[in-house]
C-alpha cells in the first residue's frame, strides 16, 4: 500500500511550490489571463524550483530520480495558483520525461542535458490533434519508414510555445502504433500555424503545428529501431493533468467556502443554508476522492505496475468531471458575483472545462 505521509524532501518541495503559487502565481493570474500571456520572469521563477530537474538523474543533467508521486504533489499546488502557469512551467517535462521513460541511453545523454541544465526553454511535445474523437492511441498524424529515416505527415493542435520552441517531440502513428519522434524546430516541412483561440487557459499560448513531408533520421525515433511503449507516457500525462485539476478545483472550492462564510442573505450567512452547505460538502468530497485516485495512479507508475495506465485513465476521467462540477458550483455559490471578473471563479470554470482535452500538455 502507498503511504499518505509525504517524505521530508516531498514536503520541502511542496512548501516551496505553495509559496510560489500563493505569492507569485495567484496575484498575477487575472492579468495574465486578460493579456493572453505570462511574464517570462514568472515562468523562470517556477522553473528554478526544480520540479522537473528533480525527476532527472545526475547523469543527464538533473539532480534526482523520477517520482510521479512527488511531481503530482507539486503539480497540484502549482495549478492551485494558476493552471496556465502550471502548464507553462512544466511544459518542458512533456519533452524530457518521455525521453527518460522510453529513450535509448544515447538519446538520454544527448537530448536531456540541453533541456535540464539551462534556463527554462520551451522544448515541448506535440500530441493532441484537432479531431472530435481524438484519442492518443489512435493518431491521424503518420510516420512512414522511408530510406534511412522516417517521413512525418499531419497536423497537431494545442502545442504550447510552438512559435518559440527549439525542438519538439512529435507523436505519430507508425504502422498503426503511436511513436514519438524528435523534430528540430527548423526541420524542412515543419510550420507553425495560428495560435489556438481557446475558451480557457488564455495565458498559455498554444498553436497548430503542420508536418508536410518532414524527414527525420532513424535515430530520431524515441527508443531507436525498437521504438517504445506509449502507454507509460500517456499515463504520466493523465496523472499530471489529473493532479492539476485537483489543484484548480481546490482553489475554486476554498474561494467559494470563504465567500459563503462571509456573505449574508436575509440575515444569515449563506454557508448556513442547507443547499449551500450540501453543495460545499459534495465539492470537498469530489476533490478528495479524485486526489486519492491520482495519488494511486502516480504510485503505480513509480512501481511500474501493469494496471497503472488503467488507473491513470480513470483518474483523468474522474478529474474532468470533478473539475467541471466543482468550478461550476463555485460560480453558483457566488451567485451573480460568480459571473463577473471581479472574482476568479469564472476563470477557473473556463479553465476547468478543458481538463479532458489537455492530455499531452503536462507530464509527471
Amino acid at each position: 500500500m502507498y503511504s499518505f505521509e509525504p517524505t521530508d524532501e516531498q514536503r520541502m518541495l511542496v512548501e516551496a511550490v505553495q509559496r510560489y503559487a500563493a505569492n507569485d502565481l495567484r496575484p498575477a493570474s487575472r492579468e495574465a489571463d486578460e493579456a493572453g500571456e505570462l511574464p517570462t520572469e514568472l515562468i523562470e521563477k517556477g522553473w528554478e524550483l526544480g520540479v522537473l530537474q528533480a525527476s532527472i538523474p545526475e547523469a543527464y543533467g538533473g539532480f534526482g530520480e523520477r517520482s510521479a508521486v512527488t511531481s503530482a504533489l507539486a503539480a497540484e499546488e502549482m495549478a492551485w495558483g494558476d493552471l496556465s502557469a502550471a502548464l507553462a512551467v512544466m511544459a518542458p517535462a512533456t519533452y524530457a520525461l518521455p525521453i527518460l521513460i522510453g529513450g535509448t541511453e544515447e538519446q538520454k545523454q544527448e537530448l536531456l542535458p540541453p533541456v535540464i541544465e539551462a534556463e527554462w526553454r520551451p522544448y515541448v511535445a506535440a500530441l493532441i490533434e484537432r479531431s472530435y474523437s481524438f484519442h492518443p492511441g489512435e493518431l491521424a498524424t503518420t510516420a512512414k519508414r522511408e530510406g534511412d529515416g522516417y517521413l512525418l505527415e499531419g497536423e497537431k493542435s494545442y502545442v504550447p510555445f510552438a512559435d518559440k520552441a527549439p525542438g519538439f517531440l512529435v507523436f505519430a502513428s507508425l504502422e498503426g502504433v503511436p511513436q514519438a519522434f524528435v523534430v528540430s524546430a527548423d526541420a524542412e516541412g515543419l510550420s507553425v500555424g495560428e495560435r489556438d483561440q481557446l475558451m480557457g487557459i488564455h495565458a498559455l499560448p498554444t498553436f497548430r503545428l503542420k508536418l508536410e513531408g518532414v524527414r527525420v533520421p532513424l535515430e530520431a525515433r524515441l527508443g531507436g529501431e525498437a521504438g517504445h511503449a506509449v502507454e507509460p507516457i500517456i499515463a504520466a500525462s493523465q496523472v499530471a493533468i489529473g493532479a492539476m485539476a485537483v489543484g484548480l478545483s481546490r482553489a475554486a472550492y476554498e474561494y467559494a467556502l470563504e465567500y459563503a462564510k462571509e456573505r449574508e442573505a436575509f440575515g444569515q450567512k449563506i454557508a448556513q443554508k442547507q443547499a449551500i452547505a450540501f453543495m460545499l460538502a459534495e465539492m470537498a468530497t469530489e476533490i478528495e476522492s479524485i486526489r486519492l485516485l491520482v495519488w494511486e495512479a502516480a504510485w503505480m507508475l513509480d512501481r511500474g505496475e501493469e494496471e497503472a495506465a488503467k488507473v491513470a485513465y480513470l483518474a483523468l476521467t474522474g478529474a474532468g468531471d470533478m473539475a467541471m462540477t466543482v468550478t461550476d458550483r463555485a460560480v453558483q455559490i457566488l451567485g451573480g458575483h460568480g459571473y463577473v471578473r471581479d472574482h476568479p471563479v469564472e476563470m477557473w470554470m473556463r479553465n476547468g472545462r478543458g481538463v479532458p482535452s489537455f492530455v499531452g500538455l503536462a507530464m509527471v
